[in-house]
């Protein structure tokens, strides 16, 4: 059997799904498509009926690129009023053999997070910091020491349950089985963290269209999130005003012509384009820079202040992602704006370079290394699907039991 895994990322403004193999221990691109969204406003699912027709247009090319059915996915939930909270927990192996298992990891988690949950919110992932094994050696992994007794220290992320459940049953409608849910912060620090994050604080920020995700992390594991109601289309609607110009030619010109620092831009380089009075004109291109920029510095602003706001200190790194930090010289602007602790991410799969898809490649990535430690081996593709090529069933149908309860069970359970 092939490990193959499918994560889909609902966006405001875009839907992304990454499709990937596992192979040799290296995660291999198989297909990937970003497609425009309807019905989410702000992160949240606002017409379901509409997002579902975006979702499985979606699905569709990446189904198509393929030549197999999507039926499984990892989901990214909103992020809105996600919460982290610190837990231990500990247990006595009872098992014949005294070797740590996959069951011991999760009964150990499990017994970290009982009566932590309340009712209006739902457990998203258990994130361990480390093990004590015989109350004495501490591992980041386990699995295979004899011992007698294990200790986890952990954050749970929890999140208010209609986040959940809107993207759950939306997903249901559109015929795929959700096996598991994630944050965007959580995707994202998998996806692109480095040497330089390691045992260190920092902090990332995700520039989406209409929303700005600001998650912290101390030696890469997440510890608050924050998430702010303003985004990258701010940059779009500035050009639009300034030129009088229809809001998608601003946004072509943000992407393909200007850049995101003045100093980088040409004086004698021009864009024609015909206003909404049906005028043709010329703009310039340090001139919409100088205009990206200014915009651009205000949103870098807020998300820094936020940061400080959620560490209370000046942090170590702090990482841009999302799709507006491949506009050209992000990376300059940044480094000019905020200095040497900040940088661009970098997304280090072939195939997907492009930091739209940050959250979505990092899902895959934390999932699989769920099922490391858990000893588990999993793939979201059987092998007949394999061998059933270009063979997707329109109106699939989930049984209601394959909502959340379902989720939890299957990283506890077994």
């Amino acid at each position: 059997m092939k490990n193959i895994f499918t994560s889909i990322d609902i966006g405001s403004d875009n839907i992304k799904v990454v499709t990937c193999e596992l192979y040799n221990n290296k995660l291999n691109l198989l297909a990937a498509s970003s497609m425009k969204s309807k019905g989410v406003k702000l992160g949240m699912i606002v017409n379901p009926q509409e997002a579902s027709l975006s979702i499985r247009r979606c699905l569709d090319e990446v189904e198509s690129q393929l030549g197999i059915q999507i039926k499984k996915v990892l989901a990214t939930v909103p992020s809105n009023f996600a919460e982290f909270e610190f837990i231990k927990g500990s247990v006595e192996l009872t098992n014949e053999t005294g070797i740590v298992s996959g069951s011991d990891i999760a009964l150990v988690m499990q017994n970290a997070m009982e009566e932590k949950i309340t009712p209006d919110k739902e457990m998203i992932t258990i994130i361990p910091i480390n093990f004590k094994v015989n109350d004495e050696e501490i591992v980041s992994n386990p699995i295979g020491m004899k011992a007698h007794s294990l200790q986890t220290r952990a954050i749970m992320a929890t999140t208010p349950k209609k986040n959940v459940y809107s993207v759950l049953s939306v997903l249901e409608d559109v015929g795929v089985q959700v096996i598991d849910i994630m944050l965007n912060g959580i995707g994202d620090i998998n996806s692109l963290k480095n040497m330089r994050t390691d045992n260190k604080i920092g902090a990332i920020i995700n520039i989406g269209a209409e929303t700005m995700n600001v998650a912290l992390f101390n030696k890469n594991v997440i510890v608050k999130n924050s998430t702010i109601g303003i985004g990258s289309k701010e940059v779009d609607k500035v050009i639009s005003s300034t030129y009088k110009i229809e809001l998608q030619e601003a946004r072509k010109i943000k992407e393909k012509f200007a850049y995101a620092h003045k100093k980088k831009a040409s004086v004698d380089t021009f864009y024609d384009v015909t206003n909404i009075y049906n005028e043709d004109i010329k703009i310039n291109q340090y001139d919409v820079s100088e205009l990206c920029m200014n915009k651009l510095e205000e949103l870098i602003d807020l998300g820094v202040k936020e940061t400080r706001m959620l560490s209370g200190r000046d942090l170590d790194y702090i990482i841009f992602t999302g799709g507006i930090t491949m506009m050209s010289h992000f990376d300059y602007l940044i480094k000019n704006f905020i200095g040497e602790t900040a940088e661009v991410g970098q997304v280090k799969i072939i195939g997907v370079r492009n930091n739209m898809f940050s959250s979505s490649v990092g899902n895959i990535i934390y999932f699989i290394n769920k099922l490391k430690l858990k000893g588990k081996n999993y793939s979201m593709v059987s092998s007949s699907d394999m061998e059933d090529l270009s063979s997707r069933k329109s109106g699939a149908t989930i049984a209601s039991d394959s909502m959340l309860g379902k989720l939890a069970d299957y990283f506890f359970g077994e």
